[in-house]
Parts: structure tokens; sequence; C-alpha cells
């Protein structure tokens, strides 16, 4: 897929709200079976810590979602995990490091050998060497709208399977 901002691979879809440097991604990655529960979710937050060269990271706290208040009915388990990484962006150096508040939202489907992910990433502090740092200037000038935890929770609670002809078995 074509973005102007980054490279999106053909299992993820990325919303970006473009002022406020908060953005959404939805990953459908392959079912990981060796790690079980909560820590499946740990799993994912500490993977995403590495894979972003995160300087630092720390676990708020990890719930299991009630069944009964998603709309995914064919997820046999979820979890939610929130916690902070301080992360440059682009790998800009840690000099440019942000405190990024992520929340991850896991979705386990082992039937079609998948776990859907969708990660909520939503900038607590923008380091003045960011290439963050004039959107966060300019947040700070207008009374923008950024995307609330209300908001959050209905990604989470809504998501659905139309199609599982999608996963191949």
């Amino acid at each position: 897929m074509y973005s102007d901002i980054r490279q999106v691979p053909d299992n993820q879809e990325v919303f970006v709200h473009e002022l406020t440097d908060q953005s959404i991604i939805i990953e459908l990655l392959e079912y990981d079976g060796t790690v079980q529960g909560q820590q499946a979710v740990v799993h994912h937050f500490e993977e995403l810590a590495r894979s972003n060269s995160a300087v630092g990271h720390q676990i708020s706290f990890v719930n299991q979602l009630p069944k009964e208040q998603l709309a995914l009915t064919a997820c046999q388990e979820a979890y939610l995990i929130t916690g902070q990484q301080q992360v440059a962006k682009f790998h800009e150096g840690d000099d440019a490091s942000n405190v990024v508040t992520i929340q991850l939202a896991l979705f386990r489907l082992p039937q079609y050998t998948t776990d859907i992910l969708m990660s909520f990433n939503d900038p607590t502090y923008i380091s003045q060497e960011s290439s963050s740092a004039s959107s966060a200037t300019a947040r700070a000038s207008q009374n923008v709208g950024q995307w609330t935890e209300n908001q959050w929770q209905a990604c989470i609670n809504s998501l659905t399977l139309r199609d599982p002809s999608i996963f191949i078995t």
C-alpha cells in the first residue's frame, strides 16, 4: 500500500490523526501458540518496544476484555495492555525521543492461526528534537480535538470479521 508517511505492509491498516500525531494501527499477525493468556499481549508490547528501538518502556496494566462486549465473536480471547514507550519517531535518535502512551488490544483467533493486534499510539510528550515537534506546537496553539479513550474503546468493541475466507486454512 502507498503511504506518504511510511511504508505500510499488506497485513496492516494505519490511521493517523493529521494534527495530533496519534495513530491507530490494525495488524493481522500469525498466531503464536507459545505464549498464552495475558502473556501474549505482553509479548506483543515488548516486541513493539524492541522493534521501535525504545529507549525505555513500562506496562501500566493488562486486562482481559470481556467477550460479551466485543462484536468480534470469532475471537477466543482478547486482552488490552496499556503502557508507555520512550521512542524516537523514524529512529531519529535518543535526543528526539518522545513519550508515547500505547494501548494494544489483542484478539486471538487460533482457528484461523491469526492474532489481530490493534494499537493506539498517543504521544504524551514530544521532544523539541523530534520531527513531530512542529505538530505538537500546532496542536498546543489550536484547540485540536484528539482521539479520545471512548473512541478507542468504540474501535475495540466494534471490530468485526465480515469475511473469514480472508484467512487461508
